[in-house]
């Protein structure tokens, strides 16, 4: 009984490293939250826009 005892207390130690890696990797743990989309200003979305427009109609001045 005390070999099967043993192998009992080894797989519980198998069991705990495997859910400390699977939290580490799925981000369980993360620190400082994250994980959640940055949102934009609406001036920052207009920049970036406006920025694209401009790299569009550089690009297309060329090609003619």
């Amino acid at each position: 009984m005390t070999d099967l005892n043993a192998i009992v207390a080894q797989l519980k130690q198998e069991r705990d490293k495997l859910d400390r890696a699977i939290a580490a990797l799925s981000g369980v743990g993360r620190i400082g939250g994250g994980g959640g989309r940055r949102r934009l200003s609406a001036a920052a979305r207009e920049r970036i826009a406006s920025a694209q427009r401009a790299r569009w109609a550089k690009f297309k001045t060329k090609k003619r």
